[in-house]
């Protein structure tokens, strides 16, 4: 029987379906190219900078030696979960609303995990970080686009929602909404006022609000986050990701968090125990051991302003036109006014020419013939970085 079935069907696909349509990465091509040239890597946002506070890896060394090499507590240290939610302008219950998570990418499939079902819909703001479309479609879900307009001018509004095409997106198959503030790639942030157009549409299609954070402690010229934890009408139908990967240069660690009120947590929790158990408790404990929001570690963001206005005179003299990033660590560039070729090419040629990588601008769109004028730049270099990136990019 099985023969027969063989013979009628075909072999069964080894991979599931979803598995299968998971976006595949789109740089590596172009990685393999550059490190054959020897080229400054401004495509990708590992930091370069800040540098990773020493207290933390004294404090990583100090755990590992002390034998701190076991399981911690799946919920995550209790000092490491004080310590974050000692960052909050909104307080929250480290015990019963903060979970450590394999940092934010697992954060965001645990909360997808926990609140999707396969054929639900999951709106998105375009463009976007491209992850967010795989962690959907591991999901089973099925994303809904709404487009960010572009400035039409160096005095337009920054990437902005049109209220109808946002209340367009949701219906009845809506589950929840993808934010990310500030913002990866456009570096832009959500006001009080889009949170509250936002919330209207949450509140009356019962949809939750999962707002991607990671650049929280990242936002430039004397501003403040605003978290969606701290409007009132979303608090209760929100969950917030959140990472110390680029605001303290640990990427490496692997260290974020999951912010959610008691009922939703104790869900993820179950869910972030099968898919990871825990993240790594000698670095958990280290950064419990450290102020990690201190005015030292807060720095962070000075710095990387010095480093945004330092790229973005570069990309400017390249004759590339943008909004100057309010958070984050990209600059999302458009290049038609300095060529006529697609990002793809363009970021090839710049390439060859001056051994500098910038990544092409269509993964974060889904439309790629809208993203083909774009290229993605990763400030959060050192000065030296931006300096020898000057010279080969400006001869």
């Amino acid at each position: 029987m099985t023969g027969e079935a063989g013979a009628r069907g075909g072999r069964r696909a080894a991979v599931s379906g979803r598995a299968a349509r998971i976006p595949r990465g789109n740089l590596a091509e172009l990685f393999v190219l550059a490190r054959e040239r020897g080229a400054i890597d401004l495509a990708v946002g590992t930091p370069g900078a800040p540098e990773t506070p020493r207290p933390l890896v004294e404090e990583a060394v100090r755990a590992l030696r002390g034998g701190a090499n076991q399981y911690e507590f799946p919920q995550g240290g209790a000092d490491v979960r004080r310590r974050i939610a000692e960052s909050f302008t909104t307080p929250a219950d480290p015990d019963t609303e903060l979970t450590i998570t394999v940092g934010g990418t697992e954060a965001l499939c645990v909360a997808l995990f926990s609140l999707v079902d396969p054929g639900d819909e999951v709106v998105v703001l375009d463009p976007y970080y491209e992850n967010f479309l795989g962690a959907i479609e591991l999901a089973g879900a099925r994303p809904r686009f709404v487009r960010l307009h572009e400035p039409a001018g160096p005095h337009a509004p920054d990437w902005r929602l049109d209220p109808d095409e946002l209340a367009a997106a949701f219906g009845p198959a809506t589950r929840a909404i993808i934010l990310n503030t500030p913002a990866n790639p456009t570096g832009q942030t959500l006001t009080a006022e889009d949170f509250e157009l936002i919330a209207a549409l949450c509140e009356r299609w019962d949809v939750t609000v999962i707002a991607d954070e990671v650049y929280a402690n990242l936002v430039f010229d004397g501003r403040a986050h605003l978290s969606v934890a701290d409007v009132p009408s979303l608090r209760d139908r929100s969950v917030v990701v959140g990472s110390l990967s680029k605001s303290h240069a640990i990427s490496g660690w692997r260290l974020g968090f999951l912010r959610a009120r008691p009922e939703l947590t104790a869900v993820f929790r179950r869910v972030h125990e099968i898919t990871t158990n825990g993240a790594a408790a000698p670095l958990q404990l280290a950064a419990g051991l450290t102020d990690l929001f201190d005015a030292g570690s807060l720095t962070a963001a000075k710095e990387l302003a010095r480093a945004r206005d330092e790229a973005a005179d570069i990309l400017s003299r390249m004759g590339l036109t943008f909004r100057t990033p309010r958070g984050g660590c990209f600059i999302l560039a458009d290049i038609r006014g300095a060529t006529d070729e697609d990002c793809r090419t363009y970021v090839r040629r710049v390439l060859e020419e001056s051994a500098v990588l910038l990544a092409p601008g269509t993964p974060f769109f889904a439309d790629e013939q809208r993203g083909r004028h774009y290229v993605r730049v990763a400030f959060n270099r050192s000065p030296q970085v931006l300096a020898d990136a000057r010279r080969r990019l400006l001869p």
